[in-house]
């Protein structure tokens, strides 16, 4: 980055990934395609149906079930996918239980409904149920994804965040350039 007058603002772990840090799902960086959308069935939180893909392209960003996706056919320039999606069409997925005591960090990505895209990470375990309510109620998004969880990561230097560092697959970094 530096070669390129850049530096990182914000980075995020961006989905599942495989034991060799590869994408488990869908994942394009500049328009071009690294892994391909992921529809097979399996275990785990990345096959809570749905799973979706979270795109930026063309000026605008969502949060969109996999299928969907897929049926749209969106060009994005930058896109991950996992699962499960936490809120779909402003409803809470139907498999969050309130009293679930599935507890653990989580990070997660939703986009307003008027366009703005809206990162979280717990600050220590919760529920779905309860991380998905802070997507859908305080951050008003009507469709939201759960990125990945225990090793959720955050960089964010504006409000004195650099979690400890896991090896993480996918990213989601906003980069900038410095003033010249």
């Amino acid at each position: 980055m530096r070669q390129r007058d850049e530096y990182l603002v914000f980075a995020m772990n961006g989905g599942m990934y495989h034991e060799d840090l590869s994408p488990v799902g869908l994942h394009v960086e500049d328009g071009g395609e690294q892994a391909p959308l992921n529809t097979n069935s399996g275990w785990g939180n990345f096959h809570m149906l749905p799973n979706a893909v979270f795109y930026v392209g063309d000026g605008k960003a969502g949060v969109m079930a996999a299928e969907a996706y897929r049926a749209a056919g969106i060009k994005p320039r930058f896109a991950t996918q996992s699962g499960p999606m936490l809120v779909i069409d402003g409803a809470l997925h139907p498999r969050f239980l309130p009293d679930s005591d599935s507890l653990k960090t989580r990070n997660g990505v939703g986009v307003t409904k008027s366009g703005e895209v809206v990162f979280a990470v717990s600050k220590r375990p919760v529920r779905f149920h309860d991380f998905a309510t802070l997507f859908r109620d305080a951050l008003d998004c009507p469709n939201a994804l759960f990125l990945d969880g225990t090793i959720s990561s955050l960089y964010a230097p504006e409000i004195n965040r650099q979690d400890r560092l896991f090896p993480l697959g996918p990213i989601i970094a906003v980069v900038a350039r410095f003033p010249r």
